[in-house]
């Protein structure tokens, strides 16, 4: 296997996707994320780490 082969680059023109944020993230993905760092801010005051 050749470094060509083995690391597909951007002017082969496939280009990999690897899962990061989307340009059209849905509200319902900031509504979550948000009650994400409400919830761990809750417990984190509750175990008395802060």
């Amino acid at each position: 296997m050749t470094a060509d082969t083995a690391a597909p680059t951007a002017s082969s023109g496939n280009l990999v996707r690897t899962g990061g944020p989307k340009e059209d993230s849905s509200w319902l993905e900031h509504v979550l994320g948000w009650t994400l760092v409400v919830v761990v801010a809750m417990f984190v005051t509750q175990v008395g780490w802060l």
